[in-house]
Order: C-alpha cells, then sequence, then structure tokens
C-alpha cells in the first residue's frame, strides 16, 4: 500500500494514465464512420495522449468534407472515399494527417496524397488472429450448417436431414495471401490435420515451415476443398475470383472472403452457385458493402437485388464486416493509430506512414 491508499501497483498506473500530456503534441482529429466501440475504445487509449477528438458517425465523402473544417487530422475507416476530389476538398479546409484505422488502404488515392502534402498513416496489424479465426468460423458454420440446427433447435426441430457436413480432417485448404493474418490462419487449419496449399507473389517461410505447397493460383483453385481468401485489394487483385477463375474451382468447393469484397465478383459467384461449381460461399465483406454495412436496415427494403440474391441461397453465410471486431483488435487499433499521430506531431518518423508506390 502507498500513501494514496491503492497498492502501489494500482497507483504506479493512475500516476502513469493521468500524467499530463505535453500540450504542443495534441492534435484535433475529426473521426469519420463512428460507432459507439470506436468512441470507447479511442477514449480509453487517450488518456496518455489528450488530444481533442469530434467523432461524426457520418463516412467521409465529398458530400461530408465540411464537417472536417479546421481539423488538422481526420480519423477515418475502410468504406470512407478518399478519392481525388474529397482529398482536394479537406486539403482546402486544413487537414493535413489522414489517419487510417484500419490495415486496408484502397479507398486512399495515395497519388493525390502525395501531390496534395498529406500524411498517410494506417494500422497495419491489428489483431490477424481475429480475422483468420474468424474465416474459420465461417467455415465451420457453413459445413456443419450450425445456422439451421440452431434455428431447428429453436423450434424443437431435432431432425438432422440436411445437416450433412464433411471433415476438414485430409481435406485440401488453399490459403490465397500469406500475410500475417494468412499464416494465422493456415496454423489453425493444420491443426485440423488439413493439407495446405498457398499462393502469393512472395512465398513466407513461416508458412512454408507448416508444410504448405506454394502453386499457382489456378492450381490452387482446382485442388482445393476449401479457398479462403487473405489478400489485400489493389488494381492487380480487383475480382481476382471471377468467372474464369470460378471456371477452375474443384466442383462443390467452399470459397470463403474475409478480406475485401473487390476480391470477389459477386455476380459470378451468385452464377457458380446456382450451377454447383461452387458449393458454399462465406463472407464477412461485399464489393458494394458501403451502402450497406455498419448501419441497422431492419426497417426498411434493401434496394440491391445481387445482395439480396446473393442471401437468398441456403449455402451462404454473409456477415457484415465483423471478423476485426474483437477487443483485442479495437484496442490495437486505438493504440496504434494514437501512436501514429503522436510521431506526426513530434516530428518523428513513422513506420507506418503510406506512400503512392505502396
Amino acid at each position: 500500500m502507498c500513501g494514496s491508499g491503492l497498492p502501489s501497483d494500482q497507483f504506479l498506473r493512475s500516476r502513469l494514465t493521468h500524467r499530463p500530456p505535453n500540450r504542443s503534441l495534441i492534435m484535433k482529429i475529426a473521426f469519420f464512420s463512428t460507432k459507439p466501440y470506436d468512441q470507447a475504445s479511442f477514449q480509453a487509449a487517450n488518456a496518455a495522449h489528450g488530444h481533442e477528438f469530434v467523432f461524426f458517425e457520418p463516412r467521409l465523402t465529398r458530400k461530408t468534407v465540411a464537417l472536417a473544417e479546421n481539423f488538422p487530422v481526420v480519423c477515418v475507416f475502410i468504406n470512407d472515399e478518399l478519392n481525388a476530389e474529397t482529398l482536394r476538398a479537406i486539403a482546402h479546409t486544413g487537414t493535413k494527417v489522414i489517419a487510417l484505422r484500419c490495415a486496408g488502404f484502397n479507398n486512399v488515392d495515395l497519388k493525390t496524397a502525395d501531390e496534395l502534402g498529406f500524411t498517410v498513416v494506417r494500422v497495419p496489424a491489428y489483431s490477424p488472429y481475429a480475422v483468420a479465426e474468424h474465416a474459420v468460423g465461417l467455415i465451420l458454420t457453413l459445413n456443419r450448417k450450425l445456422y439451421r440446427a440452431y434455428n431447428r433447435v429453436r423450434d424443437d426441430n431435432f431432425e438432422l436431414n440436411g445437416l450433412l457436413g464433411f471433415d476438414i480432417h485430409g481435406k485440401t485448404v488453399g490459403v490465397v495471401g500469406t500475410g500475417k493474418i494468412g499464416v494465422c490462419f493456415a496454423k489453425i487449419i493444420q491443426g485440423f490435420g488439413a493439407k495446405l496449399l498457398a499462393y502469393d507473389v512472395y512465398e513466407n517461410p513461416d508458412c512454408l515451415e507448416l508444410g504448405a505447397a506454394y502453386v499457382p493460383l489456378d492450381a490452387l483453385l482446382a485442388q482445393s476443398d476449401i479457398i479462403s481468401l487473405h489478400c489485400p485489394l489493389l488494381p492487380a487483385t480487383y475480382h481476382l475470383i471471377d468467372a474464369n477463375s470460378l471456371h477452375s474451382v474443384k466442383p462443390g468447393a467452399m470459397l470463403v472472403n474475409t478480406s475485401r469484397g473487390g476480391l470477389v465478383d459477386t455476380r459470378a459467384v451468385i452464377d457458380a452457385l446456382k450451377s454447383g461449381q461452387l458449393g458454399y460461399f462465406g463472407a464477412d465483406v461485399y464489393e458494394e458493402e458501403e451502402a450497406l454495412f455498419f448501419q441497422d436496415h431492419s426497417d426498411r427494403i434493401i434496394q440491391d437485388e445481387t445482395f439480396q440474391l446473393l442471401q437468398s441461397f441456403p449455402n451462404v453465410v454473409i456477415t457484415a464486416h465483423q471478423a476485426f471486431f474483437t477487443r483485442e483488435a479495437l484496442t490495437n487499433i486505438a493504440e496504434t493509430t494514437l501512436s501514429n499521430i503522436a510521431d506526426i506531431a513530434a516530428g518523428r518518423s513513422c513506420p507506418n506512414t503510406l506512400k503512392s508506390q505502396d
């Protein structure tokens, strides 16, 4: 115990938490696309920084740039639109720093950002385990039809017909993209006793140590019983899974996407599901999700006919971009984002800065 009446470790933590921040390093930050959980995690992490926060629920787009006026920093998420037009508008109103609280940056025109003198930072890794575990959750849900089983038992229906699944043990699982998330996913799948195939521009030694064999994409699609996407959305990966690549898929295979919606041509997936070429589809992302996800549409009719059709298939499971959504991930996102901003405010080099060649 110490003189404060608190145990010594609690007293030390309270002194560290409430240490007055350096006022010269305080930044005024406008947060866009925010929800209550964003506010809670960032306010907790801000105790060590003392930045000034204003939270906005709308997305940052050309129509909402007025909200960013006189904020030197904007903090944005995956569906905010940082195209050339939006960037020019916020540059004119005083913004200098764009802090992405996510890993992906396909929604930012980095070339224009460089030209306008913006500093763009991101959170390259917040919890690869969260996304990898969610991908496995989708696989198990689809395979063992857990959604049907749950609803049946709730209705006192204990029939097993229609719930037949397969052993993952001994099956071939293809991992497309073997960065941190892909490797975490591969480690989990290895525990099931599955054979691992991998596809990436660069071979990851960690994946090779797991026994994964790197093969061309068409070979991976043709041989895999389950295919899981873990790559970024870039011009080269846009619609990586399209009508042509789906023709290469092993008939009846499962496709899971927890990366970015634009990796998959949704209409082509629907056609493959109709024909039976694709046996299952699980997704935590959707290429037109910005008009749907992170909002409650339960009291209206969704106008996106493609999404509605996709939802109608009994062998499709969709979640609303929640793969990242764990306590650990939210904490890491907030702490890394504010650390990035602190580096910039102090004139230090920030390791998470993006440039147009990235």
